[in-house]
Order: C-alpha cells, then structure tokens, then sequence
C-alpha cells in the first residue's frame, strides 16, 4: 500500500528531521518528560529494556535479571515506571536501548526513567527516537572515547528535539500503524515457519539417506543400534573408529609470542563448524608451536566435529578444505579411505542431536563430546559407490531446500525493511497513513 504525503510542510529546523507537516510542532524532550527517580516495591516487576523490542511487559525470569541487571534483592533500589513513562538504557541508547512503558513495573537503577508532563502518546515518541536519523542523533549526543562506553546522559537526551503532531492525529496515526505493522509481522511469521519446515526436512533428507538409502524396496536388518533402527542388509555397521583417526588439537599459550608472532601455519578454532566447508584461516601459528605444543597437520578431505559448547556449535560439522591444524575445542576425523569422507560428513550430520545428548554435561555450558564418544559411535556404511551415489542426492536436496531458505531469508529482510520504512516515514511525517482505513 502507497500513501499520500501531507499538503502543507515546513522546515523543522532540526537537520535529522528535515521537513515536517505545517501543523505538528517542533518540541525539546525536555518540554515533554521530567526525569523521575522513584523507589521500587516488592509488589512490581522488574522489566527489562531491549533494543529490539523496548520494554518488556512481564516480569525478567531469573536467568534474564543475572545477564541483564546487576542483580540486587533489595527492590527498593530499583527505580519504579509507570504506564506512558519513557527508559532509556544510558549505555545502549544510541542503538535502541529505550522504550514507552505499558505495565507499573521497576527497572535498573543503571536506566534513566522520563515521566510526561503533558497529554501525548510516549510509544509515538519512541518510534520517533527508533528512526535511524534519531538513533545517530542520540549518538552524538552521547559522551565517551568509544563506542563501547558513549553514555548518553539526561542533560544531553533532554536537549534533543522531536516533533508532535495534534494527540488525535498520533492516535490514529499509531492505530493505522499498529494494523499495517501487525499484516508484515503475520508474513515474517509465516516465512519464519517456513524456515523451520526446511531444517526439519533437511534433516529428514539427510537422516533417511544414511540410515535407509536410496532404494525403496531394498532388503533391510537390524542395525544393532537402537537409535539407528533397520539399516539396508548389504551395509556393514561399525565402530567410527574403524573406518577413520580421530583427534583433537590444542590452543599454544598465548602469552608466547614465538608461537604466534610471524605465525604461517594455519589455526582453527571451533567457529569454523558452522562453515559448510573450511577454507580459509584468521589466525596462525609458528612451527615451534607446532612443534612444542604436539599439534596435528590435518591434510584435506577430513571432517571437523565442534566438541564444546552449549550453543549450535557442539556437534555441528564442516569439512576441512585445506591443510591446517585445530584447537581442543574441535575434532578431526580423518577417514582411511578419502572416498568416505562425504558420507561421513553427512552421517554427523544426521547424529547431531544425538551427540549432543550422549555428550559429557549435556545441558550444561561446560558440556563436551569427547574424541573416544566419537571413536565408539556406530555407523552405517555402505559400498562405496552407493555412498556417493547417498551423497550426491543430498547434496542436490540440500542445494533446493537451502535456495528456498535463502529466498524466504531475503523476504524476511525485504518485509523488515518495509515495516522500519513504514514507521519510520510515518512518525517523522512524510507520509500521511491518517485516512488509510
């Protein structure tokens, strides 16, 4: 949907705003809110400020108020908001750290609480202040050497100017908003739901390949392996460490600089496992380290297996396209025969959250597979040719299904950019949505 712009403008004065409709008005915050440092109560929530999303209307859960508040049990410390009050995070405002109030609740002392002192709609101003031209405003606004510590305090914040038009325009301006906003956030969702739907099928694809084949009508037995369930008659199932080495590397002591300074050697730490195939190195290491600290030569084709972590990267795999050595946070495995390695790969693949729940600490952010789970894990192996007959139908299954999420990704972004253009032409006034309805 197209909308008209407004008949009259004038020049706001204000360079991040430009030109504004003749009838809003030109307005310091200062004029609109008074900084506000009420004590907190038991009886309220503790709510918590995102730069995606603004303010929260629940309450933070336990793990959320340790990650994302200096935690104290005196709730009286913390500072109490009401509905319509404008927080703003000092540290993150300046990449949308703030947000209008809908629930009494508290935040942390470390926000900075803005009470209207007028009649207008503070989600209004808040999508104002949301606009990439208001985000670099608060920016230059905010003090500090870096980035990392600007701090944008009252005295600033209270100097920058907005611009408001008649409350009965905000609230049907807000109103058509909150329609439109809710039909682009219904198609991200269903394309978000799309792009499950491809990662089940994926591995579908891939876990019925390995396990079962290719031939419908083949001869099945039991595999042995409760998890695995019938394999083809033909196939041999065996021990990982049959059919490959398997190893980890190690990280040099980083406060030597014979083993890093001048380093040619490439080092590769467990971030490169969600590479599909592993090219290129960011950081190497010297021959003495090499030598000293035991580290493997690993030549191509072999798989890498990440081995630590809580996120995606335990358990995920990449093949190894160059010569290079490893940390101790990822495991090789080297097939015998360099025709495996294909199948093998997607094997892992297949046995991603399976590894995950054997793994020491499951659950836990220390938890680990360890280089003898991998070595003792059962797989199905096929004739060789049949392996890369496996392999070459998933590769072209994989190849469709990853095109359809790339396609839903960008049309994800497309709608993103809609929905922040929509919201943001429309609070700062060059486009009227007031009749849209």
């Amino acid at each position: 949907m197209s909308f008209p712009t407004y008949e009259h403008y004038k020049d706001s004065g204000v360079e991040w705003l430009g030109e504004v409709p003749a009838h809003w008005e030109v307005i310091r915050l200062v004029n609109l809110f008074q900084q506000m440092a009420e004590e907190g109560a038991d009886d309220l929530p503790i709510l918590s400020v995102s730069i995606h999303s603004g303010v929260s209307d629940k309450e933070m859960n336990e793990e959320e108020m340790d990650r994302k508040v200096t935690r104290s049990d005196d709730r009286a410390k913390y500072k109490r908001v009401m509905p319509g009050d404008l927080v703003y995070n000092m540290m993150r405002a300046w990449q949308g750290g703030f947000g209008a109030v809908t629930i009494a609740g508290m935040v942390s002392p470390a926000y900075v609480v803005a009470r209207p002192t007028r009649s207008f709609i503070t989600e209004f101003i808040e999508q104002q202040l949301r606009t990439p031209n208001a985000v670099e405003e608060m920016r230059r606004h905010s003090q500090g050497v870096t980035d990392f510590r600007l701090r944008l305090y009252w005295d600033e914040f209270k100097t920058l100017q907005v611009v408001l038009p008649p409350i009965e325009d905000q609230r049907r301006i807000m109103g058509e908003l909150n329609g439109e906003t809710s039909k682009i956030d219904a198609l991200i969702t269903e394309q978000r739901t799309l792009i499950d739907l491809l990662k089940e099928k994926r591995q579908a694809v891939i876990s019925h390949a390995v396990t079962k084949g290719l031939d419908a009508g083949v001869a099945m037995k039991d595999s042995g392996v409760e998890w695995l369930g019938e394999v083809p008659a033909h196939w041999d199932v065996r021990p990982v460490k049959s059919i490959a080495s398997i190893g980890n590397g190690a990280t040099p002591n980083r406060d030597r600089p014979d083993y890093w300074s001048d380093g040619n050697y490439p080092w590769l730490s467990s971030t490169v496992v969600n590479q599909d195939i592993v090219t290129e190195a960011t950081e190497f290491v010297t021959q003495v380290a090499l030598d000293e600290c035991h580290l493997p030569k690993i030549m191509p084709p072999a798989i890498l297996v990440g081995i630590t972590g809580q996120g995606k990267t335990r358990g995920m795999v990449a093949i190894l396209g160059f010569e290079a050595t490893i940390n101790q946070h990822i495991a090789c495995v080297k097939p015998i025969d360099e025709a495996c390695v294909g199948f093998v790969r997607r094997y892992f693949d297949m046995a991603y959250e399976r590894m995950r729940f054997e793994s020491d600490g499951a659950g836990s952010t220390k938890g680990a597979i360890t280089c003898e789970q991998i070595a003792n894990m059962k797989m199905p192996l096929p004739p060789i040719a049949e392996q890369k007959n496996i392999g070459d139908y998933i590769d072209r299954e994989m190849n469709a299904i990853d095109a359809l999420t790339a396609e839903a990704q960008t049309t994800i972004a497309l709608l993103q950019e809609r929905r922040s253009a929509l919201i943001s032409a429309a609070v700062t006034g060059k486009i009227d949505v007031r009749q849209a309805a």
